[in-house]
């Protein structure tokens, strides 16, 4: 459970009487599903998933999306609320979530938001940055070197023209990288230089009519690479191999070209054998954790509780 303290900053008062959306994040497999579950049933609210994969109704085993007895009974936001084949991404959650978030605070004066996606959690507490329209003929460069030349290259460019977003971005999430490329390269300009101006901070602030508290969880480094070989295992003895053939024909989209897929896929398809997918899952899925803690560190808001 949280610190006193923490709890006790969810109260309104006199001076701030604002609902209180409380943010609890971190890496994948630290958990975050049976701690916000528990805080949800002390609290009697709901919980709004960020994860950008737990959205979609195909995805279930590889994305560790909490199952009917994990959630016990609290209702979840979000989860199952698309299919892959719709477009999804953090600006149209962000809209979604601030109208539900609108509804649930008609009766609720505490909701939870959940995941480990750095940039839908953003999105909702914070607002995104506006980037400007780039060519599209600039994006099907990258795509056509992306496919003929892989990525490094364009890791290695982005590492050049905008050691920011090198430092900052998912680099193994291509989608990530050519979004990122598209725009240094469009406008000139290096894309983590488009930071939001006051007006748009204030029409954030408006839209939000809520006070945020944000909590990361931790763990010991070698208690959280345990967890998350455990996890993988738990994955493949529930069916991963199974859920990753069904998905074949829409192995193309986004969604799937992430942690838990990808490297089934590569097994699927001869690339390498069963034992090799699966120190490929566990080493690429501690890379990923390593990745959300990072992006978690660069918000000073949040409080952070190491799990035991």
């Amino acid at each position: 459970m949280l610190p006193p303290s923490i709890l006790a900053s969810l109260a309104p008062t006199a001076a701030d009487p604002r609902p209180v959306l409380l943010t609890v994040a971190g890496p994948t497999a630290v958990g975050k599903t049976a701690l916000t579950v528990a805080l949800a049933q002390q609290l009697g609210t709901e919980i709004l998933s960020a994860d950008s994969r737990q959205f979609f109704r195909e995805l279930s085993i590889g994305t560790a999306k909490p199952t009917p007895a994990e959630m016990q009974g609290v209702p979840h936001h979000f989860i199952n609320s698309h299919s892959i084949t719709q477009e999804y991404n953090a600006g149209r959650f962000a809209a979604e979530a601030l109208a539900a978030l609108d509804s649930l605070f008609q009766r609720l004066p505490v909701a939870i938001l959940t995941g480990g996606s750095g940039l839908y959690l953003q999105a909702l507490t914070d607002g995104l940055d506006d980037l400007p329209a780039v060519d599209p003929a600039v994006r099907q460069a990258l795509q056509h070197e992306l496919q003929t030349q892989g990525l490094p290259p364009l890791v290695a460019e982005l590492a050049l023209t905008d050691p920011v977003a090198h430092q900052r971005l998912d680099l193994q999430n291509h989608q990530r990288v050519l979004r990122a490329l598209e725009i240094t390269r469009g406008t000139g300009r290096p894309f983590s230089s488009f930071h939001r101006g006051v007006a748009a901070v204030e029409a954030t602030a408006a839209a939000r009519p809520f006070r945020v508290v944000k909590v990361a969880l931790t763990r010991a480094r070698e208690v959280l690479y345990q967890r998350i070989d455990q996890r993988v295992e738990q994955m493949l003895e529930a069916g991963l191999l199974a859920e990753v053939e069904g998905l074949l024909p829409y192995r193309h989209h986004q969604a799937l070209q992430t942690v838990g897929y990808r490297e089934i896929f590569g097994y699927l398809d001869g690339s390498y054998d069963y034992a090799e997918a699966v120190r490929l899952l566990q080493r690429n899925t501690r890379h990923y954790a390593k990745h959300q803690l990072t992006w978690l560190r660069r918000d000073a808001a949040y409080q952070w509780v190491e799990l035991s």
